[in-house]
């Protein structure tokens, strides 16, 4: 008999609300400041005995965890807290096994909930976690980093990296509810912010150009934290990415545009080895950057959509070229193998993101070996 899931916009502190329709896992975005003190009461309004067990990193746990921990015991409802180290290593077999030892430990039935507290990382790997242990647990994601809040979080993506690429093991499971509290963003690094802010930008990009066209105007706003512009921000990726999922949830089709940059970025965080010389959104920006220039080389957009791109990725102070990921330039070969890694190859056709234009992104597996060796032997320098 499937879960039902009520809405829980009426019963907290929520300045703004996207419903993720998927049928009887259907599910709330929650945004605001404040939320994490709100999980608790979030969590007993789902259910009447379940308990709750919390993933987070070292960095979030000194910050936040606290306040979660009290939201959840003030309702009978916290079994213990794992704290993993922080950053990309942790996506990975030798984090999940322990991880999933421990929530069996914990005692976490499959009517509970994992928690998952934190960035990306943390979502991917807890909600990963989730969905393997005792063959699906419920979890709630209560995402800390902009990046979490406005794409890793909502769709129900979970999973870890391999040598051989980027989130290639894992399964799709849906959050319950997904608490995006505003205010744990302003205890983010100025870099982390920015990475963040790469896949904001992402949805003008793919499918709304006055989205982006906007954020051009506001994006010192968004930094500045004014509340109004970083809601708007958030609250318009969120309702792009839950109409994208309710269409394709298995990325059977449109779900694959919101790879927009990232089967670049991904092959630029394995050659990194997923360390901190890379975070996911300066990869993602490159790849974008990169989409939108061989998108104008192969006669897709218009001339000067990519320098449009670039440049207000650079206002922000993101990176926009392979030069700028610090260390020797990659070997093209092994870039090219990276990218054949990627999720969307289909019958060893490689498949882009590319664009018509800015907000008109277009799937395509016609670019051809040599043309993308050429292209890609430009960008590194090795021309």
């Amino acid at each position: 008999m499937p879960t039902v899931v009520h809405s829980l916009a009426a019963n907290t502190r929520a300045e703004r609300t996207v419903r993720v329709e998927l049928g009887a896992r259907s599910y709330d975005v929650l945004i605001g400041p404040g939320l994490v003190d709100e999980v608790g009461r979030a969590v007993a309004a789902q259910s009447s005995k379940a308990k709750c067990a919390v993933v987070t990193d070292d960095n979030v746990a000194k910050l936040h965890l606290p306040g979660l921990e009290a939201s959840l015991r003030a309702e009978g409802r916290f079994a213990g807290s794992i704290v993993v180290p922080a950053g990309e290593v942790s996506k990975s077999f030798s984090q999940l096994e322990p991880l999933c030892s421990q929530l069996l430990e914990l005692g976490l039935e499959r009517g509970d909930f994992v928690v998952a507290f934190g960035g990306g990382v943390i979502g991917d790997l807890a909600g990963f976690a989730a969905g393997i242990v005792r063959r699906g647990i419920r979890f709630v994601q209560v995402p800390t980093t902009l990046l979490a809040q406005v794409d890793s979080s909502v769709g129900g993506k979970t999973g870890i990296n391999t040598a051989h690429g980027k989130n290639l093991i894992g399964v799709f499971h849906q959050p319950t509810l997904v608490a995006a509290d505003t205010a744990t963003l302003k205890t983010l690094p100025d870099r982390q912010m920015r990475a963040g802010y790469a896949e904001v930008a992402k949805y003008g990009l793919l499918g709304d150009a006055a989205f982006f066209k906007w954020l051009e105007s506001n994006h010192a706003a968004i930094f500045a934290f004014d509340d109004d512009a970083l809601g708007k921000a958030i609250e318009t990726s969120v309702k792009a990415k839950a109409d994208i999922v309710r269409r394709d949830e298995l990325e059977h089709g449109d779900r694959a545009l919101l790879n927009l940059g990232h089967t670049f970025g991904h092959a630029f965080e394995a050659w990194t080895r997923y360390t901190d010389r890379l975070l996911h959104g300066e990869a993602i920006a490159i790849g974008m950057c990169l989409a939108f220039r061989l998108s104008e080389e192969l006669g897709h957009a218009p001339d000067g959509s990519a320098a449009r791109v670039s440049a207000h990725f650079s206002a922000v102070g993101l990176p926009t070229q392979i030069s700028n990921i610090p260390g020797a330039p990659p070997d093209v070969a092994m870039l090219l193998k990276l990218m054949r890694q990627d999720k969307k190859v289909r019958h060893g056709d490689l498949v882009l993101v590319l664009a018509r234009d800015i907000g008109d992104a277009f799937l395509t597996s016609d670019v051809q070996t040599d043309v993308l060796e050429t292209f890609l032997a430009a960008e590194c320098g090795q021309a």
